[in-house]
């Protein structure tokens, strides 16, 4: 059932992420607090801390005794239940490394490029059907359909199940945090849909990101498939919602920001470079920890179990870390920007992450190098850990 939320009236002391002005434009919150307050306070889900500077989350994420990663997203179950564990995400010090060590290889450099053909057709597929159409959602039409028709191939499945996936996503991501019902059913249809997969393929074979996870072993023995189930689960949450916030807010900045736009064109080498700008930038993850003990953090108190939450976005435009930090620079050279994390718990799908950004981007510029925001008032985000824009109203031209 889902609970009804207050309206926020002073962020030092009240805060809540769900909020319809910070899911709007958090910016000015951020900074406000990072002025005033930078550790922010709430009683709401049983008592929270959102972190707003670089240095305070750096702390906090590299200092796992203090801040365990138990439970990662803030919600209304109390902190003293250990709920699900989705390795490695869930995992402290050191139990997180083994399960990390698995999965890592299948995100490292050299096999991330081997996806770029496939990232290369998937964003072809959605241009084409823009083709001799005025106007389109960039979010809806474009953004949305990369990582969740990618995770679908990856998985060894129809690219029509992106579509379970995204609502999946939106459920645990969106509606569960506030509505605990939600969040249990759908994260036991997702477990259920991964043990299936693992079923198939023990009988059926593939080659696809399951059959790798079913040959490789934990502490020198095959992964239970209960466990390979919640790995997979993780790979799969992780892996859409963040992604096509970032291409999202790429094509939202460059509908808005025409000379930026213009400049990607004819300097498409830049690219790159724009891409860690918009991370840094529009960095989409909040990301919890729980307080392990009583403690302290920027000299405001900190109480044994109550939720940290490491504000990436607003790590990201500390103006003690970037110089001139609201100001997005695609040009920008020294961008050492928080967008995948610090820490341990750092994402293991960054190059992959990059790659589906550099390429929709890239992609999207060619095909229509003019385009433009019809509605600004129309646009909105998705609240949450993840933040991103889901409906960007553009005229093509």
């Amino acid at each position: 059932m889902s609970i009804e939320r207050e309206p926020v009236d002073d962020w030092a002391t009240d805060f809540d992420h769900f909020d319809p002005g910070f899911v709007a434009d958090p910016y000015p919150i951020f900074a406000d607090l990072q002025e005033r307050c930078p550790v922010a306070h709430s009683d709401r889900y049983g008592g929270m801390n959102f972190l707003t500077t670089f240095d305070d989350i750096s702390e906090a994420a590299h200092d796992t005794e203090r801040f365990s990663s138990r439970r990662i997203v803030v919600n209304e179950t109390p902190t003293y239940r250990r709920g699900a564990i989705f390795p490695p995400i869930n995992l402290d010090p050191p139990h997180h490394a083994g399960p990390r060590r698995v999965m890592l290889p299948f995100f490292n450099p050299t096999n991330t490029l081997r996806w770029e053909q496939t990232i290369r057709d998937l964003c072809a597929q959605r241009l084409d059907a823009l083709v001799g159409k005025a106007t389109c959602d960039l979010a809806a039409d474009y953004a949305k359909h990369i990582p969740g028709d990618l995770t679908a191939v990856m998985f060894g499945v129809p690219q029509s199940e992106a579509d379970q996936f995204r609502e999946w996503v939106h459920l645990l991501l969106e509606v569960g945090p506030t509505d605990p019902d939600i969040e249990r059913q759908a994260s036991s249809e997702m477990l259920a849909y991964m043990q299936g997969l693992i079923d198939d393929r023990r009988e059926n074979g593939g080659e696809d990101l399951v059959t790798y996870m079913m040959a490789q072993e934990l502490d020198g023995e095959p992964i239970a498939d209960t466990e390979m189930a919640k790995m997979l689960f993780l790979l799969l949450l992780a892996g859409i919602d963040t992604t096509w916030s970032g291409i999202g807010s790429s094509c939202l900045h460059l509908a808005t920001h025409p000379e930026d736009r213009r400049r990607l064109v004819e300097e498409p080498e830049l690219i790159p470079t724009a891409t860690e700008e918009f991370l840094r930038a529009y960095s989409p993850i909040y990301v919890a920890r729980i307080a392990t003990s009583d403690t302290e953090l920027g000299g405001c108190p900190v109480s044994e179990g109550d939720w940290v939450v490491l504000g990436y976005p607003a790590a990201n435009r500390d103006g003690t870390a970037f110089p001139n930090p609201h100001d997005v620079v695609i040009d920008r050279q020294r961008n050492r920007h928080a967008a995948f994390g610090l820490g341990v718990h750092r994402c293991l799908g960054s190059n992959l992450a990059r790659l589906e950004m550099n390429v929709a981007i890239e992609m999207l510029l060619d095909r229509f190098p003019e385009f433009e925001l019809t509605d600004p008032d129309a646009v909105t985000f998705s609240s949450g850990p993840v933040r991103g824009p889901r409906v960007i109203p553009v005229r093509l031209m």
